[in-house]
This record gives structure tokens, sequence and C-alpha cells, in this order.
């Protein structure tokens, strides 16, 4: 399996648990997509970031939006050459999903293109990093580009140099910092480091899954830092690739554990279709609706 595949296969088990409320999600979802085929970002535009959640949630949960409409928006980055990693890696990922859906392989020129403008982002040790020509790489860039060349079915990837990039930023309470600037572990970097170390095959560092799990707040979800007890504050991003990370190195979860993080999604839900980010967010948009559906996947779904 791929990145890409796991989690699209943990956000399609969320539709048992949502019951009838999975109408709403797919209405949510044909309602997010704009005219020209691209899947509206928080200001009401168009925005490839949110087109791959907004496109990987509707194949997932079967929404039936017009996917050629999602094509015709796609051709328009024909050029990669003006697309960051993060940019890049979601045109990869869409491209993909498109093509695995229709039956069809990427065009080879296509691929070629794609792969040649991903390398650039490889840092000099190895690792990836958000911006091309960097000294080091970060547990993100090294995420996304592992993702990106499954999709692209490419092995330049060089998975000893790039895990020892990652393996670089562990920090001593044994979490990671998403790059080297950065001197504190946070949880999505833990869960990208450690979905990295599941899919090259390689032994899962205990204390990081140790320090992911310890993350889980008191009235559930997951926290991004290491809080007090007293005022952790749970977010859906945090919650989500915890939980991932945490099915992907088989880590049991226990009842108690499935039934608060239950109550901290319902407490995110938005009876339009979607989720909200964490408690104070306003606004329900494609990312945090892909988000919920993950972390529903792995809670009620297996």
């Amino acid at each position: 399996m791929t990145i890409r595949l796991d989690m699209r296969r943990a956000v399609s088990r969320a539709a048992g648990a949502l019951g009838d409320s999975i109408d709403a999600v797919r209405q949510f979802l044909r309602q997010h997509l704009h005219d020209d085929g691209g899947f509206k970002g928080r200001d009401g535009r168009s925005d490839l970031y949110y087109t791959l959640f907004g496109l990987e949630a509707s194949i997932a949960l079967d929404a039936k939006v017009p996917y050629d409409r999602v094509a015709a928006y796609l051709d328009g980055f024909a050029t990669p050459q003006s697309l960051d990693l993060v940019h890049l890696a979601c045109l990869i990922r869409c491209q993909t999903n498109l093509a695995e859906r229709a039956g069809n392989a990427l065009d080879p020129a296509t691929r070629d293109a794609l792969a040649a403008r991903l390398m650039q982002f490889r840092a000099a040790d190895g690792g990836f990093s958000t911006s091309a020509g960097a000294d080091r790489g970060h547990v993100y860039g090294s995420f996304l580009a592992l993702g990106a060349c499954q999709d692209l079915e490419v092995d330049t990837l060089e998975p000893d140099r790039l895990l020892a990039s990652v393996e670089s930023l562990m920090m001593p309470d044994g979490g990671y910092a998403n790059e080297p600037t950065m001197k504190a572990s946070a949880t999505p970097a833990t869960a990208a480091a450690l979905t990295i170390f599941h899919y090259l095959q390689r032994p899962i560092p205990e204390a990081a899954r140790r320090w992911l799990f310890a993350r889980v707040a008191r009235e559930g979800g997951f926290t991004a830092i290491p809080f007090p007890p007293d005022i952790a504050v749970s977010d859906l991003l945090s919650t989500a690739t915890a939980l991932h990370a945490l099915s992907l190195t088989d880590t049991p979860l226990g009842d108690e554990f499935r039934e608060a993080n239950l109550d901290y999604l319902d407490a995110l839900w938005d009876a339009r279709g979607g989720f909200h980010g964490h408690p104070d967010d306003d606004i329900v948009d494609c990312e945090y609706t892909y988000y919920g559906l993950l972390a529903l996947g792995h809670l009620a779904g297996s």
C-alpha cells in the first residue's frame, strides 16, 4: 500500500460510522466544488491544496462529483516549475487519484516532468525541504516526497539518506521537530516521521510512539505540542495525523480511548456535513472535513 491509498481507505471506513449523515457530507463536498473544477478554499476560491482533500474525500465516499471538471482544473497546472513542494505534491496525488479512477496510468511525459520538479526540493542532507536548495530536509517535506514518489512510481528517493535526515530531527523527549530551526517536538511532525519509518520498512522508534500517544488530551483529541493537562487544547489536524500514524504502527487504542476521541469528533461535527478544525473554528472546509473523516475511519471503521 501507499500513503495515499492507506489514507483514502481509512476515509472510506468512515462511511459506516456516518450513517445517514453520509449524504450531508457528500452534499457538502459537491457544494465546495467550484464552477472551474477546483474545490474551494477558506476564501471561497478554487485552491489546489483544498482540491486534494475535496477530491480524495469525494472518491472515498462516492460523492459523484463531475470528475472531468476536476481534471480540467488540474490541466491548468501543466507547468509544475511554478509550484512549491506542497502544491506539487497535491497535484501529483490528485492526478494519480483521477488516473487510477479512470483505469489509466499517468502520461510518461507528465510523470517525468513532475518527478524532475520534485527532485529539486531534495536537500543536501538527503531529505526534502519545502524550499528548493536547502541544506537540511524537513519531516513534512520528506513525508510529501515519499508519497509523491510512491504515486509516480519512481525510485529516486534514496531512502537511507532521507531517513537519516528525518532521524536528525528527533528531539531528546522522543518526538520530532519538523525542521532544524525548531527545537520542540510537534504531533504532526512526529506522526509524519513514524509514517516514513513504516513505509520504508524500518523499526518504529518506540520513544516516538510513546511521545505521540501521550499527546491525547483529557477530553479527547490530540494536542499539537506537550501542554500541561489543565490547559491542553486539542485540534483535528493533530488528532487525525496521530491516529493514522498509531494505526500504521499497530498501536492498541482501547475502548475508553476510542469513545473519548469519538466524543471529541462529535463536538467538531457540523450539521452542514463537515468538521471544524478545533472548537473555536467557525469555518467548515474540505481540509478539516477530510481529517475528521480520516480520524473517524480509524476510530470506528476497523
